[in-house]
């Protein structure tokens, strides 16, 4: 699964993957937990990373929305 747009923000900010863990207040391993879909993303945390990286929740797990 992955979510390529939150690790392309983390790129973008300049944090490394622990680095930008603390950032939101989690260890790396919860944050790796996260990125390999291994555990669903907490609500309060997508609200932090989307306010942090300055983009929609939506955008950060690349959903697509069918406007048909």
């Amino acid at each position: 699964m992955g979510f390529p747009n939150i690790e392309a923000e983390r790129g973008r900010l300049g944090f490394t993957k622990k680095e930008f863990a603390k950032q939101i207040g989690v260890s790396t391993k919860t944050y790796y937990n996260w990125i390999d879909g291994i555990t669903p993303i907490p609500s309060d945390a997508l609200m932090k990373l989307s306010s942090m990286c300055h983009v929609s929740v939506d955008y950060l797990l690349n959903c697509k929305h069918d406007t048909t």
